[in-house]
């Protein structure tokens, strides 16, 4: 795969960051896009895995009220599936 890099400037930039850092020219452009990548918010739509499993581990640790309630008892329900 091949990345053209057309302007003076950038390609400047790009050989000074991977001097400074002994790194090869493509790793420097991998390290600095995914730092990029790393600061930008994630894509609307995708699941933030790190993000749900905290969540979920927070609604795990409540308390758990009324076990030995049904859910219809829970809910209102009597036994004939009226409120109660």
């Amino acid at each position: 795969m091949v990345i053209l890099i057309k302007d003076p400037e950038t390609d400047r930039i790009v050989r000074e960051l991977a001097a400074r850092t002994g790194k090869t020219i493509t790793d420097a452009v991998k390290s600095a896009a995914e730092r990029e990548l790393a600061e930008l918010p994630p894509r609307k739509g995708r699941i933030d895995m790190e993000k749900l499993e905290r969540t979920l581990a927070e609604i795990r640790s409540y308390p758990r009220i009324n076990e030995h309630l049904t859910d219809d008892e829970i809910i209102g329900y009597d036994e004939n599936g009226l409120p109660s």
